[in-house]
């Protein structure tokens, strides 16, 4: 393998894992809360789902930073439009083949 003259800046960026951050997204039956879970940035998370009592432990754990619900995503009909979905919506929506 050959290597370019002149390689990109690989330098890493900065990420600070002492930040986390939770997004509450829904509840099921009165008995669990789902939240995004983010370390360092908020745009790269995980889904998770904990009883309530869990997740005010989980959170005073963690320290998290409550962020704000998400806007509304659009459905325009765009192909882009089509990877606006969330694990937690597979249970509801037909996705197309």
């Amino acid at each position: 393998m050959s290597t370019p003259e002149h390689a990109p800046d690989m330098t890493p960026a900065e990420l600070d894992t002492r930040k986390r951050y939770v997004r509450i997204t829904g509840s099921r039956g009165g008995e669990f809360v789902e939240f995004d879970f983010a370390i360092g940035e908020p745009e790269l998370f995980v889904e998770m789902i904990l009883t309530y009592e869990a997740f005010i432990e989980f959170c005073t754990v963690n320290a998290v930073e409550v962020l704000p619900p998400e806007a509304g995503v659009l459905d325009d009909g765009s192909d882009a439009a089509q990877w606006n979905w969330r694990l937690a919506d597979a249970t509801k929506v037909r996705f197309k083949h």
